[in-house]
């Protein structure tokens, strides 16, 4: 055996033979269309699913129309619009606030953030329109949950503390993420209503994997120290960190399967 032969085995790795059979798996062509235009549907992306129909050549499960209003009411929460998210909501179904109480809550904890963020943004402002708000809107709804006295009172702390210097946890109310995440419930809400899945099936499969994988470590199964989600190549030391995430959405991988 040549001196290049051996050196070219050695700086080969061996791969884990978990990895080899995941590798030998094909996943059908359909299946991952399908699973694609799924998510592009439930997550409300109707330009998207409609050229991406076209390039699959496949046809879209249900007419852009039916999801505009899902669009629209995501894209004012966003942009920080929650009153007029509020009435989309209400000319959609008005029913999905009015069963809801902790979705309606948050909605309105937004606003006042919102209220609030407008008066950060002003020297000197007037919070009187953000004092009004929470006590017509909020603090009559506070006493029927600690979770939402406890929310309010947070957020009405961030008129007290100079907006530069804020503790990491009256920070997180400012953040865009937190948009973000009352979208996803009132889009969940939405579709629940509707009587469709409140989630894309791609969540489920994610949280599936999680769930197949602390079971196979439970039970000493031989299997790589780390499985990467095949997400993004460049966080594979967050692996661990996005499976626990994944575990802990909405709904229990455990009943899930069962």
């Amino acid at each position: 055996m040549s001196s290049s032969t051996v050196s070219v085995s050695a700086a080969t790795p061996t791969r884990h033979l978990f990895e080899r059979r995941v590798d030998e798996i094909k996943p059908s062509k359909t299946d991952i269309n399908f699973v694609i235009m799924d998510y592009l549907i439930n997550e409300g992306y109707p330009s998207a699913a409609k050229k991406f129909a076209m390039e699959a050549n496949i046809q879209p499960p249900i007419e852009e129309e039916t999801i505009q209003p899902r669009v629209e009411i995501r894209n004012a929460i966003h942009a920080g619009n929650i009153e007029t998210a509020i009435h989309k909501i209400n000319d959609l179904n008005p029913q999905i606030l009015d069963l809801d109480p902790s979705l309606h809550f948050a909605l309105l904890r937004l606003q006042l953030i919102e209220l609030i963020r407008d008066c950060m943004s002003i020297p000197n402002a007037d919070i009187t329109p953000a004092l009004t708000f929470a006590t017509s809107q909020l603090a009559p709804r506070a006493p029927t949950n600690p979770e939402f006295l406890e929310d309010l009172e947070r957020t009405m702390a961030l008129l007290i503390f100079p907006p530069e210097n804020l503790a990491p946890q009256l920070a997180a109310l400012l953040d865009p993420s937190l948009r973000q995440n009352v979208a996803n419930r009132v889009n969940e809400a939405i579709l629940g209503s509707q009587g469709a899945r409140r989630e894309a099936r791609i969540r489920n499969l994610v949280r599936l994997r999680a769930w197949a994988e602390k079971k196979a470590r439970e039970t000493g199964k031989d299997i790589p120290p780390k499985l990467s989600l095949g997400l993004d190549s460049d966080k594979e030391g967050q692996d661990n960190d996005d499976d626990d995430e994944a575990m802990n959405g909405n709904g229990d991988a455990d009943a899930m399967v069962s």
